[in-house]
């Protein structure tokens, strides 16, 4: 899979953007705040629909240019090849006046060779693999970045991943609004069945992929980790589901160790079965909360070298090195999944790695159809690299090509 065209209108600080991407690697050189990540944000948006940089999508428009022209829309439009078929995707966001104080909402259009989509039924026809600096609190931060990069890799590779996931997701909040009722005015708690249907079908089939996808790219991550630390550390990717399907011997308690669990046998049946009992024995106790206290919306995956928490304890080289081995391995799961390397994105990470992990790196790269790389400092690629590379410059939202 590879680019082979992308556009953008009003997008950052680009007001206008054509060029033509060559397959292989291109280097995005420049000076800070020039748009080079930019260019990552917009491809990357086209694989995930939401930016690494920012929550409100409001923030991509170039207001300036925008405005100026009357028309107050971004756009992203890309041309790409995927196996023997050539698509195109275009992301429009469109700001529309609301009621009488000259509010504006956005609407998020998506078009996949030219016919309308939801991002639920656009994703994953696009596959992007992106390694940025702050991906570090993938490890250091809370839970819910971790939940956010399972759902963003997960949704590009399983099909039906992103709809169960919005689904489940409002379900979740229909049900908390449920049992707040029932706390506040009373009432009959039978009234969750039909909730408790809908949480535990979308549930379990979350819970059966995030085992069978995290089993998966543990596999693949702990093996280029062993290479990038010369076998000095194994890493592991504990998945702490906040229900845990696995039952718990009757009489007998729970503890937490630090051995490695083994759900690759449980089927989806029993999955939803477990947590449809559990939520029934948990009501009394979540009517009196307001809020479902289980389910995939509280899962937890720590990363652990050497049984080493790295979110707890790890130092920021083993924090990097492990992210590097996460990635590479999600470029492999991908191609295993899909058939096909997904496009590599990589923002300023050179910088960030020693000069062995930096070799390592760029080996890699040339497996994948196609990479692109922003730097300020071309030093930090080997001669042989930038040889075979395109090397583009980004200057204040223009892209200019190296003759």
């Amino acid at each position: 899979m590879h680019l082979t065209r992308l556009s953008l209108t009003n997008f950052r600080n680009f007001a206008r953007l054509d060029i033509d991407l060559p397959r292989r690697s291109v280097l995005l050189v420049g000076s800070n705040a020039q748009g080079k990540t930019s260019v990552l944000e917009a491809v990357y948006f086209l694989a995930a629909f939401t930016s690494f940089q920012t929550n409100s999508d409001r923030q991509l428009v170039n207001f300036v240019e925008a405005r100026s022209k009357g028309l107050t829309v971004g756009r992203i439009v890309a041309e790409y090849i995927s196996g023997d078929s050539r698509h195109s995707l275009e992301v429009r966001l469109i700001f529309e006046p609301v009621g009488v104080q000259n509010g504006k909402r956005l609407r998020k259009e998506i078009l996949l060779d030219g016919v309308k989509r939801t991002a639920s039924e656009a994703v994953g026809h696009f596959n992007a693999v992106l390694f940025v600096p702050q991906m570090s609190q993938i490890i250091e931060g809370g839970p819910d970045e971790r939940r956010r990069y399972l759902n963003q890799t997960l949704a590009q590779i399983i099909p039906a991943y992103a709809r169960t996931l919005s689904e489940y997701a409002q379900a979740i909040t229909q049900r908390n609004a449920l049992l707040k009722q029932l706390a506040e005015r009373g009432g009959d708690p039978n009234q969750l069945a039909y909730w408790d249907e809908t949480v535990t079908d979308r549930g379990a089939k979350l819970i059966l992929w995030r085992i069978q996808a995290i089993q998966e790219l543990e596999t693949l991550a702990a093996r280029v980790h062993l290479e990038l630390t010369h076998s000095d550390e194994v890493l592991r990717l504990d998945y702490r589901p906040a229900f845990d399907p696995l039952a718990t011997p009757e009489n007998q308690f729970a503890l937490k160790m630090d051995t490695e669990t083994d759900r690759s046998g449980l089927e989806l049946a029993t999955i939803k079965e477990r947590f449809a009992e559990e939520l029934i024995s948990l009501r009394r106790e979540e009517i009196a909360r307001g809020v479902t206290t289980i389910g995939p919306h509280r899962d937890e995956l720590r990363f652990l070298a050497n049984s080493i928490d790295l979110g707890e304890y790890g130092s920021r080289g083993q924090m990097r090195t492990a992210l590097l081995s996460l990635k590479l391995a999600e470029v492999d799961w991908m191609k295993a999944r899909s058939g096909e390397y997904p496009v590599i994105l990589l923002d300023e990470v050179m910088a960030e790695l020693d000069p062995q992990r930096r070799k390592d790196l760029l080996n890699y790269l040339g497996k994948a159809e196609q990479s692109l790389l922003t730097t300020t400092d071309l030093a930090l690629f080997t001669d042989d690299f930038v040889d075979d590379a395109t090397v583009w410059k980004v200057v204040n939202g223009t892209v200019q090509k190296n003759e």
